[in-house]
């Protein structure tokens, strides 16, 4: 006999809260809703009335309970008011990531404010291209800038920026150094900071994520969070502002390696569950004092 929606819900659900998936019932919803070309409350709706259990539901419940991440089995990934595509080869945005669009979105508009009709925009180490995309889409007066260097997230990164006004660029922030450089208003970043001894437990992370975007390199995980600093120093107009997510052990090492480099008025920004998230701070207007040279590259 032909298993209903609902029942298949409920099989799912076990299936995947016994492998250990974090939130199995949404999990299990969310892939009969890629099955079935539906949103999660017409799922929902459709189980209710007695539908039928969409065809391949099982089968990719059964990877979901090997703990491929979902976002690799839908090819889909929620951001903002966007929908990514994502899979091997790049890392799946994080709700929490959203907070840096919105640092930067305000930023933009203070620029606007004081007379500058279209900010630039920098993302640097855009992966798929989430933040870039958003700033872009959310306001378009902006003129938004984005930096790869993977190849497979520069793949992701191109499909997603596709058709949109966001110019990108194959290159490494680390040494980056466009001949718009000192122009921008804003520079944003979500480079990879895990500690190099802080091997996340998720198995959706640590076997799945890019190693190349997750772990941040020497200094416990901070070496490419600086390299990105050194850069902004390049990338920024004075008074322009650089946002950074980071972990939430590095909120000191991140005041004080913004600091060593001439940022001013840092400041740490919480997510939406309190947790320190992202850290903002501004380069020197050009009549404040600052001995740092833009070119200059710190350990």
């Amino acid at each position: 006999m032909e298993a209903t929606l609902a029942q298949a819900l409920r099989w799912a659900h076990g299936e995947l809260a016994g492998a250990g998936v974090p939130s199995p019932d949404t999990d299990a919803v969310l892939l009969a809703a890629h099955l079935m070309g539906l949103s999660r409350g017409e799922v929902e709706a459709k189980a209710i009335l007695g539908a039928s259990e969409p065809a391949g539901f099982r089968e990719l419940v059964a990877q979901r309970a090997q703990r491929i991440p979902l976002q690799y089995l839908t090819g889909k990934a929620p951001f903002r008011q966007l929908e990514l595509s994502v899979g091997p080869g790049v890392f799946v945005p994080r709700p929490e990531t959203e907070l840096l669009v919105q640092l930067s979105l305000d930023e933009a508009r203070r620029w606007r404010e004081t007379g500058v009709p279209h900010p630039r925009v920098m993302d640097l180490g855009t992966g798929s291209g989430a933040i870039a995309l958003a700033i872009a889409t959310e306001d378009p007066t902006t003129r938004v800038f984005a930096v790869e260097k993977e190849d497979s997230a520069f793949d992701w990164a191109q499909q997603n920026l596709r058709g949109s006004k966001v110019t990108l660029t194959q290159a490494d922030y680390q040494d980056y150094e466009p001949e718009n450089a000192g122009t921008f208003c804003v520079v944003v970043s979500n480079p990879p900071y895990v500690p190099p001894e802080d091997i996340p437990t998720e198995p959706e992370v640590r076997d799945y994520d890019p190693p190349t975007a997750l772990y941040g390199g020497a200094d416990h995980g901070m070496a490419l969070p600086c390299a990105a600093m050194d850069t902004a120093v390049r990338l920024l107009r004075p008074g322009g502002a650089l946002f950074m997510e980071h972990a939430e052990s590095q909120v000191a090492a991140m005041e004080r390696d913004l600091a060593a480099r001439g940022f001013v008025e840092i400041q740490l920004h919480c997510d939406l569950a309190g947790k320190p998230r992202a850290t903002g701070a501004r380069r020197p207007d050009a009549d404040e004092d600052s001995s740092i040279d833009p070119h200059q590259t710190l350990s």
